[in-house]
């Protein structure tokens, strides 16, 4: 059983400072124009119940029903707001504040491997055929040096 979700939880997460960012930054969402159509929904309430999953690792599914938003409305808005390309402006103006703030330690920057891209080449780059050169030092003795593996390596080296 999921423990209840109350408001203290919901100003934890979504903090008013950070509502105000948020907020000019999501595109306007128009509900389908159909007979029956469900209300509009609290932006506010979404965005603490996708900021819940994101961070407890959640499944949308399990969703606490005290967040006031079902599952498929959190993910379908989370779905559009990635399209729309909110995450990215979104981080750039929570930097800025707290930038603005002096609340930023450049000092103590952690960069993860899956959001930096990692280009090839560059000084203090090995050789083509480095992370396999004691194989090949192991494949000389046997194999000759006309060898068509060898002949295709020096090729590299040498390009």
């Amino acid at each position: 059983m999921m423990p209840a979700v109350g408001a203290d939880l919901s100003h934890l997460l979504v903090p008013d400072g950070l509502w105000e960012l948020v907020a000019p930054l999501l595109p306007s969402f128009t509900s389908r124009p159909q007979r029956g159509g469900t209300a509009p929904l609290d932006e506010r309430a979404v965005f603490t119940a996708v900021v819940y999953v994101v961070t407890t690792g959640c499944a949308w599914r399990h969703l606490p029903e005290t967040f006031g938003v079902s599952p498929a409305a959190a993910h379908r808005r989370f779905t559009a707001w990635t399209k729309a390309g909110l995450w990215r402006p979104l981080h750039r103006a929570v930097l800025d504040e707290l930038g603005a703030r002096g609340e930023l330690d450049w000092a103590s920057v952690i960069v993860d491997a899956a959001s930096v891209r990692a280009k090839w080449g560059g000084a203090g780059r090995a050789e083509p055929c480095r992370p396999r050169q004691e194989a090949q030092q192991t494949a000389r003795a046997v194999r000759g040096p006309g060898h068509p593996a060898r002949r295709r390596c020096v090729r590299r080296e040498h390009a």
